[in-house]
């Protein structure tokens, strides 16, 4: 019966499919797999905790998960664009067996193609694999990898409720080079309970120390029914003051650049030509596959999230994955370009936003630039050519300010 409703759904949307402008069709998919150790105490991501001893191999709860995954993508609809990112996000997809992993790809590639360059990206978790796992993950195609470290103090680790320990990191830094792993990026976070300066510097210097091509910086959010949500308030202690958060973000940018990393993203750092390019057709409003509980697709103007809950996404998967989400409006495409697209250091075009606003108001390309001479003076927005951007790093640390004064004003009325 699943495999007749997957079929009958593919030939529907297949038949149905109206005839779009090619920049309205992906070219990259996200790939959730929910599966943890445990439940960090900053994490709000629809995530299922295994425990310590099992994973992928030894879960029957991961082995149903895989099997209902592989059946979305499989009902997925075809545009006939071969796939040039895929990123397997989480969770920890460490935790997967590589036989697993293959599956999924193997079934990818059947159903869309890859592009002969195309970037595979896991997320991996210290502590999470072996020698042989990730020479395994490096067999299948995976060319990129992303370890979560967040912190170099055993201390903080386990404060954020981390599985993971320094010696952990270490061992995992040592097998990453080992495979020959050429871009492999990092993860820390600043602004964790109980984190200093200096400790966020010994962060910082052991980070580079570990030759990583590419490393996140991402600023501590207490989300809402987290333990951190029930433990703090924002500006309680034991969390680092604004200023003390200002600071570290100041001491990161200078750090890493002053290492010869590029500041391409307001929270993402590359050598050259190592920067993320899936990460990056979020960060430029383009459309993208979702796949797995939870994950979000874009795709001919049109958002979607699949359920968080394992159970409901199941029901939905059986159901035949139907997609029934609503258009972006021009207003919303619009407001989605500038909070994405100023993340980016080049920035926006104007010729871009003037596409968008033939579609919504003329007037609104007016309204942003007014709205934006006041940042210009105070040199957190800058105008080149045909390009404006925030300023690294004051309008990086000011964007919510401009963002928020940008989206009141166009939204007016």
């Amino acid at each position: 019966m699943l495999l007749w409703l997957i079929y009958h759904f593919t030939i529907i949307c297949v038949q149905i499919m109206p005839k779009v402008n090619i920049d309205q069709l992906p070219t990259s998919a996200y790939i959730h797999i929910p599966f943890c150790r445990r439940r960090c105490f900053y994490c709000d991501f629809p995530v299922f905790v295994l425990g310590d001893r099992l994973r992928g191999e030894t879960s029957l709860t991961v082995a149903k998960y895989v099997e209902m995954l592989c059946a979305e993508i499989a009902s997925a609809p075809v545009f006939n664009l071969p796939l040039e990112t895929i990123f397997f996000g989480g969770g920890t997809p460490s935790l997967l067996a590589p036989e697993q992993l293959a599956n999924i790809l193997n079934l990818l590639e059947k159903r869309f193609s890859f592009s002969s360059g195309i970037e595979i990206s896991l997320e991996i978790d210290p502590g999470t694999f072996d020698l042989t796992l990730i020479s395994a993950y490096r067999q299948l195609g995976i060319n990129r990898v992303s370890l979560g470290v967040q912190a170099f103090q055993d201390d903080l680790l386990q404060h954020a409720g981390r599985s993971h320990s320094v010696t952990d990191i270490l061992t995992a830094v040592e097998l990453i080079h080992q495979v020959g792993f050429s871009h492999f990026s990092l993860d820390l976070i600043s602004g964790l309970p109980y984190q200093t300066i200096t400790q966020w510097q010994e962060s910082l210097h052991r980070s580079i120390e570990t030759s990583a091509t590419h490393i996140s910086i991402y600023d501590l959010t207490i989300e809402p029914g987290t333990a951190f949500g029930r433990y703090y308030q924002p500006g309680d202690r034991p969390l680092p003051s604004d200023e003390t958060t200002v600071e570290m973000y100041r001491m990161g940018q200078a750090l890493l650049t002053q290492a010869g990393y590029d500041h391409y993203e307001i929270s993402n750092y590359g050598r050259s030509q190592y920067q993320c390019r899936h990460n990056r057709v979020y960060w430029e409003n383009r459309p993208y596959y979702g796949f797995g509980m939870g994950a979000a697709s874009y795709i001919q103007g049109k958002r979607f999230t699949r359920p968080r809950q394992t159970q409901q996404y199941y029901q939905w998967v059986q159901l035949g994955a139907v997609i029934d989400c609503e258009v972006t409006s021009p207003m919303e495409e619009l407001l989605e370009t500038l909070m994405l697209g100023l993340r980016l250091a080049e920035g926006l075009s104007w010729s871009s936003l003037e596409k968008i606003c033939q579609k919504s108001s003329k007037s609104d390309l007016t309204k942003i630039e007014q709205c934006l001479q006041p940042y210009i003076a105070k040199g957190w927005v800058e105008v080149e050519l045909e390009r404006f951007k925030l300023s690294d790093p004051e309008g990086f640390l000011f964007s919510n300010v401009v963002l928020s004064t940008l989206f009141k004003e166009l939204t007016a009325g």
